[in-house]
Formats: structure tokens, sequence, C-alpha cells
């Protein structure tokens, strides 16, 4: 029996809110977007909550949210970026059900985060995309940061090279086989 809940956890980019409602209609499960409800619940952006309240604050805002996301049916979420640079979620997403760390390589996030004006730690304080020598090196500094609380993912999958499709075929034939 896989868990009630599966977090999808990763680096910005790596394809949580693309893969994410795509596992759920494959299980037949419902999905949820951390990022998505937290928008809707402030009606703002993530950007402009970063901006409003800080990273301290919207890191306790993410932590409230997970708290309070108890799906009466089984779930896919989709996590922030850095959802799990925060101890207490790690701790409560375990308690809910299994996290899945999305990997990619600098590469892929560069090209992918390049022209996108939605990821607040890709940007410089004016709200201006970083350039490329800046967000590598900001991507890379991050990654570092972030791998003691990324190691701790029940699952690891890459997602740089498959299309979808064939990623979700793995995530379901990995969550048969870890459960």
């Amino acid at each position: 029996m896989i868990n009630k809940i599966i977090y999808l956890a990763g680096f910005m980019a790596t394809g949580k809110s693309t893969i994410g409602p795509i596992l759920a209609n494959a299980l037949g499960w419902d999905f949820y977007d951390l990022d998505e409800i937290i928008e809707k619940n402030y009606k703002t952006t993530i950007s402009n909550l970063f901006i409003k309240k800080g990273e301290n604050d919207f890191r306790k805002i993410e932590y409230t949210t997970l708290l309070n996301l108890n799906p009466e049916k089984k779930s896919v979420v989709s996590l922030g970026g850095g959802t799990m640079i925060n101890q207490a979620n790690i701790a409560l997403m375990k308690k809910k059900g299994k996290i899945i760390l999305f990997e990619t390589d600098i590469d892929d996030l560069y090209q992918r985060m390049k022209n996108k004006k939605n990821r607040p730690l890709a940007l410089t304080k004016d709200g201006d995309i970083l350039n490329e020598k800046d967000l590598r090196n900001k991507i890379n500094y991050l990654l570092k940061k972030r791998k003691k609380y990324y190691d701790q993912a029940d699952i690891k999958i890459n997602t740089g090279n498959d299309r979808v499709g064939i990623t979700v075929d793995k995530l379901i034939k990995i969550l048969k086989e870890n459960t």
C-alpha cells in the first residue's frame, strides 16, 4: 500500500509542478501545489510574499500551510524548492507520507530558470533575472546549502533527461517497489 501522501520535493525548476498533476492523475489521486495554496490563501504571488515578508516569514507561512494540509484522499503534493530546508517540515512530511526528491544537473536548472521571473531566489533585489554567471553561482550555492535536507528524502529521481511521461512511469514503478 502506497502512503497517503506523496510529497514531491527538490530544487526550483526540477519539474515538481509539471510532473505532480500527471503523476496524481495516473495514480487516481488528488493533487495539491503548496505554492498555489499559499498564493490563493494570501491573494498574492510567492515572489510578492518573499518581497513583503522576507524568506524567514515566508518559511513560517509555508510550514503552517503544510501543517494544515490534511487531504481526505490519497494525494500528491508539489512543494516549493525550499520547503525542505525546515527540519520541522521534513518531520511532518515523513509522518504523513513519503518524500520524493526530484534532481537534475545545474545546466538543466539554468536552462529552465534563465527566463523565469516567478522564481524569487533567482532574481536581483530589483526583481530582474540574474545574469548567467550569477544565476549559476546562486543555483550551485543553494544546492550545496540544501543538500543535507534534500538527502533526507525517501526516494530520489533524476528529472533532467527523460520526457515527462517516462518520468511518471518510472515514479509509479519506484513507488510500487518502495511500499
